[in-house]
């Protein structure tokens, strides 16, 4: 067992590090830094039982149950959609779609 302790040692050490990186960024992160495999879950698991898992900011949105402007002809309005995602070692990249 010393091996897995070793690892979880370095999962911590990395993670009070690396404050602004998930779970998935740090098992990815010390996957490429250390080319040693630790899951996601297992980083999560370590950091949950030293109580170093903070919950996430959720920003909470109702929609409303009809449209303020309704629409008298086609093409009056139009849908479209944003997301965004973090590519390690590149930033954040922003998704647009317009149907």
């Amino acid at each position: 067992m010393r091996g897995a302790d070793e690892v979880r040692r370095k999962v911590v050490k990395l993670a009070l590090k690396e404050t602004e990186l998930s779970p998935r960024e740090l098992a990815v992160t010390f996957t490429d830094k250390e080319s040693r495999f630790v899951s996601e879950a297992s980083v999560y698991r370590v950091l949950k039982a030293l109580d170093l898992i903070t919950s996430p900011a959720f920003i909470v949105m109702k929609a409303a149950s009809e449209f303020k402007d309704k629409t008298t002809a086609i093409n009056q309005l139009w849908q479209t959609d944003f997301t965004y995602f973090k590519i390690i070692g590149w930033g954040w990249f922003y998704l647009s779609t317009i149907p």
